[in-house]
């Protein structure tokens, strides 16, 4: 991994969450010539996916656990094969540090060669003949590597979690192990000492802060910086960190103003990416989210994203926009449950776990036919993840307002002032925002 830093949103991401990485990434190479790299803690949307396509950007690699990897300290030294002369082994392990991986022909691993396995090979061989004690070393050397190879290193997969194989690790008797990929094919060796204390990625969290919604093991990772705007729930580091959380609608407004700060102008195709991302998580800055600081970031990015760029010279903001939100809206094209999980946020607030799911729609009409579908996957959605309760969040895009669909509501919810409907969903007038709106008022419930 070297120097390279990981800039990554939160699981499920949106398009706020993704744009940010991307922006942010582009902006530290940029900027301070580091070796950023955009990624992602879970699927792409298809609001994302529409907006990757248009600007043209490459989908960011996923990474949804940071603990170290075997691929991490495994290094691929020269070998030898089976039927080889032990000095093939032999001149391999004087630029190795003494040991030799045997390979067969088909790629897969027969044995390692070292110092140990040397020693206890021509202790069988030389030690109890008095006749073979005279043998020269040349006619040693001339014996296949195969008779000295160990064949019972320890073999691990290159993309096995080190921690979970720990125990075996300090139980083995040798220092130096094989490791292969999923077809059982040689990869390297890796070592003790370097499995004990393997290198740690160095992340970037961008558009969220809470632990329950970053990718896994944050905690065996080196997390160096947060640039956010939603509520504190920050876990512990070890050493400070820059941490910014500011009042604004998106976190791709703050990247912006970096970039601007910098003196910079983004190219077209992450301007307009930023730009999507802004207008998704404003929806289409009319969110009460919406700052001033907002609105100046759409002009900003409409100017860098759309003058002078001659694919998209006719394309203004409310356009762009528009496709945005066609993009991520509506009901028909999909699952259930993949319209639960799509923006799902999971909170804590003692004694209860609970998450709120988020999906758009252009009119709320959509949503009466699907109501027993969006009932049943999000209940299931509740149990499997051992959640207290649920909430799916169905906001209407056009007309400002939200359905909200419940699995298993604690009694005290008949507090909240939305209205009760027929068919057991609540009309929330007005409610468009997750995050500024609804949240609030749950937590200001669970309070009490």
């Amino acid at each position: 991994m070297g120097d390279k830093i990981f800039v990554t949103g939160h699981v499920n991401p949106d398009t706020d969450s993704i744009a940010s990485a991307i922006g942010y990434a582009w902006l530290l190479k940029e900027r301070d010539g580091i070796d950023a790299i955009p990624a992602r803690a879970g699927a792409i949307n298809p609001q994302t996916a529409w907006v990757l396509q248009h600007t043209g950007v490459e989908i960011p690699i996923l990474i949804t656990d940071v603990s170290p990897r075997f691929e991490s300290v495994t290094h691929r030294l020269d070998a030898t094969h089976p039927e080889q002369p032990l000095k093939e082994a032999w001149a391999i392990s004087s630029r190795t540090g003494g040991i030799s991986p045997v390979i067969n022909s088909d790629g897969t691993p027969y044995g390692l060669i070292t110092g140990r396995s040397l020693f206890n090979h021509l202790s069988k061989l030389v030690g109890p003949n008095k006749l073979k004690q005279e043998m020269k070393l040349s006619e040693l050397l001339e014996i296949p590597a195969r008779d000295a190879a160990d064949t019972g290193v320890p073999i691990f997969r290159v993309d096995w979690r080190i921690r979970d194989l720990l125990n075996r690790i300090l139980r083995a008797e040798g220092d130096d192990y094989l490791v292969v990929d999923d077809n059982n094919h040689y990869v390297g060796v890796c070592r003790q000492r370097d499995l004990l204390n393997p290198p740690r990625m160095k992340i970037i969290l961008v558009d969220h802060n809470e632990p329950q919604q970053a990718l896994g093991s944050l905690q065996e990772a080196d997390l160096i910086e947060i640039l956010d705007h939603h509520r504190l729930g920050n876990q512990q580091t070890h050493v400070p960190i820059r941490f910014t959380v500011d009042v604004v609608g998106s976190t791709s407004t703050l990247v912006s103003e970096r970039v601007e700060d910098a003196g910079l102008s983004a190219p077209p195709p992450i301007a307009m990416l930023l730009l999507a991302g802004l207008l998704s998580d404003t929806l289409l800055l009319t969110s009460p989210t919406t700052t001033e600081r907002d609105h100046e970031a759409g002009e900003r990015l409409s100017r860098w994203a759309f003058n002078g760029n001659i694919q998209f010279c006719d394309e203004t903001l409310e356009s762009f926009g528009q496709k945005v939100i066609k993009a991520g809206s509506g009901l028909q094209t999909r699952q259930a449950d993949e319209v639960i999980r799509t923006d799902l946020k999971k909170y804590d607030q003692l004694p209860f776990h609970f998450a709120v799911a988020q999906a758009e729609v252009s009119d709320m009409v959509e949503v009466d036919e699907f109501v027993p579908e969006l009932q049943k996957a999000l209940e299931e959605m509740q149990t499997s993840a051992g959640l207290d309760f649920a909430i799916l969040m169905v906001t209407d895009v056009v007309g400002g307002s939200s359905r909200l669909i419940l699995a298993n509501p604690p009694t005290i919810f008949s507090q909240l002032p939305y209205k009760p409907l027929a068919d057991g969903t609540w009309f929330a007038a007005g409610i468009v925002s997750r995050k500024k709106q609804l949240l609030p008022a749950i937590l200001g419930i669970l309070e009490q």
